[in-house]
This record gives structure tokens, sequence and C-alpha cells, in this order.
């Protein structure tokens, strides 16, 4: 659980990736980048979005040049397991609050499937309190800790998929692909009204998918600990991976040269096709990732980020 650094504390790496982390229950988001920054001896390290510490699962976990690109990952889909406690309601909207009966599961349609579907598509939520979202500086949960109710505007968010796994007394798992935004909690507790229970409360929250990473490719806290320090690098996808959805653009020498000084290049041959405002990944011939570019209206490529030269030698996802 500790991951044991394996270099002294005052020595940092400039190592730059992406690990995919399999965050244990009761850690927060931050206390795992701290392990982990300090397990790979790393000078930078930064996440793509947090979880709850109740909950486990997918958080990856940028390290040096991949921290700016982190937010390609921030509006990503993603992909939740959930078990709920039907007919009971939480003041957190999990097992942390306080619980109370609002009704039991013999109120539930036989089409429990059915009745599901209805939560496909566009919804609309209220954000929880007991959330980090802020309000005048500060996150809503400090509010709700002191008893103070703040007025939450509404917002949509998409459910692509919801599929019922298994039914148990009391209890409903179930498997959500959603956008971004969403608020799992509140999703349970809808989803335990519309059922006919008054309501639901989670119990078990696993994040299994960010964008296209998955929990299979993963690595847990123990797991890295019995690690060398170079089986820790193994680890790691390289920074543009994160861009792996944009379009790559390969630039010559002289193009490389002015790009690097922060000047517009000219007429790369991999443009065609490209779109006015498309934001492309950036490589020279020898398929070294240089960072990320736009397209401009006079049809050259402007850049937008890039890394730092001594990274140009790791290996990339092109």
């Amino acid at each position: 659980m500790n991951t044991k650094p394996l270099y002294p504390k005052h020595i940092k790496r400039n190592i730059s990736g992406i690990l995919l982390l399999d965050k244990p229950h009761g850690v927060s988001s931050n206390r795992a980048l701290q392990i982990i920054k300090r397990s790979f001896a790393a000078t930078k390290a930064g996440h793509t979005g947090t979880l709850d510490p109740l909950a486990t699962g997918l958080l990856p976990i940028c390290l040096g040049e991949a921290t700016k690109f982190s937010s390609a990952l921030l509006g990503a889909d993603k992909t939740y397991e959930v078990v709920m406690r039907m007919g009971y309601i939480s003041t957190t909207g999990d097992a942390e609050g306080e619980i109370s009966v609002v009704g039991d599961t013999k109120m539930m349609p036989k089409s429990i499937g059915t009745a599901l579907q209805d939560f496909i598509g566009n919804i609309t939520q209220i954000p929880p309190m007991y959330s980090a979202l802020k309000y005048r500086g500060k996150p809503l949960y400090t509010y709700a800790r002191e008893g103070i109710q703040i007025e939450r505007k509404p917002r949509q968010v998409t459910i692509y998929d919801l599929q019922i796994d298994t039914l148990s007394g009391e209890e409903m798992s179930i498997k959500v692909r959603c956008s971004t935004g969403t608020y799992i909690r509140t999703l349970a507790e809808d989803i335990g009204r519309t059922l006919g229970c008054g309501g639901a409360y989670v119990t078990v929250l696993r994040r299994s998918t960010v964008n296209d990473f998955d929990l299979s490719q993963s690595y847990t806290l123990d797991q890295l600990e019995g690690m060398s320090l170079s089986q820790r690098d193994s680890c790691l996808y390289p920074p543009d991976r994160l861009l792996h959805n944009f379009s790559a653009v390969m630039l010559e020498s002289v193009q490389v040269k002015l790009l690097l000084q922060g000047q517009i290049v000219t007429s790369p041959l991999s443009l065609n096709g490209l779109i006015v405002g498309e934001k492309v990944r950036l490589y020279d011939m020898g398929k070294k990732f240089l960072g990320l570019g736009e397209v401009t209206t006079e049809g050259e490529i402007a850049p937008r980020r890039l890394v730092s030269e001594e990274t140009f030698t790791a290996e990339v996802g092109l």
C-alpha cells in the first residue's frame, strides 16, 4: 500500500508517462497521486479527474511531460460498476452518511430492465451537497458538513448505457457508461425512486473505464510496491497516448526547428483532410512525439503545447 520509493527523497527524475492505477478503497485521489509520484521519484505528477476515497478503480496518473496533456481526459466518458442498496437513502449518497428507510424492494416492477431504459440518453441531475462542486471558492461538502444547504442548478449529463447485473434482496448491481460530470450517487437515488423503492444509496462504486483506458490495463499499489524501478517504468504509457483520438501530423526537420522556436509551420504533407481549428499530434520524421498543435485558417500548424526536448527519445504510441 505504501509503495516505497527506490530513490532517496532528494533525488527526482524527469520521467514522463501515464500510469493506470487501480485506486484502492479509502485512499483519496490526491493521496494516491503522492504515493505514485514518490514511488517513481518523479519531478512532476497529476491526475486526470478525482475518484472519491470510497470509490475504487481506474485512476490515470500523469508523470512529467504527460501532465501537459492531462486535460484531454477531463471530459472523457467513463464506466462504473455500482452496487446500490434499494429502499434506503443516505445523507451523503453512500454508506458513510446517515441511513434512512424510505421503502422496500417489494414495490419494484417486474420489468426492471425496461424501467432503467428511461435513464438512457440526456438526463438532468441536481449535484448533491456532498460533492466537490465549488460554491464561492469552497466545495459543497464543506457546507453540507456544517448543515448548510446551497441551491444548486440542474445540469445535463448523458447516460450511454445502463445494465442491471444482479438483484439480490435489497442490493442491485448495475453497470453505467456515462459522460463526465455524472453523479453516480444521485443516479442511484433517482433509480431507487423510479423503481418504487423511495430511493437508494451506493454501497460499492468502481470505475472500470476512462475513455479507451480500461481497468484491465491498470496496476495496484501492492503490485507496484513489489517491482524494481525499471519494472515500474515499463508500466507507463507514453505521453502521447492521452491524445490518441487526435490525428497525427509528421514534420520535417526544418519544420521541427521552427516549431520548437514557437513558430507556425507550413504545409506538412500529412495535413490533407484536416479542418481549421482541429487539434493534432505532432511528430518528427523519426516518429518522436513533439506535442500538440492546431490547424490554422491558412492551413498551417500552430504549436499549442510542446514537450521538452529531452523527452523526445521516449517511446511513442503513434
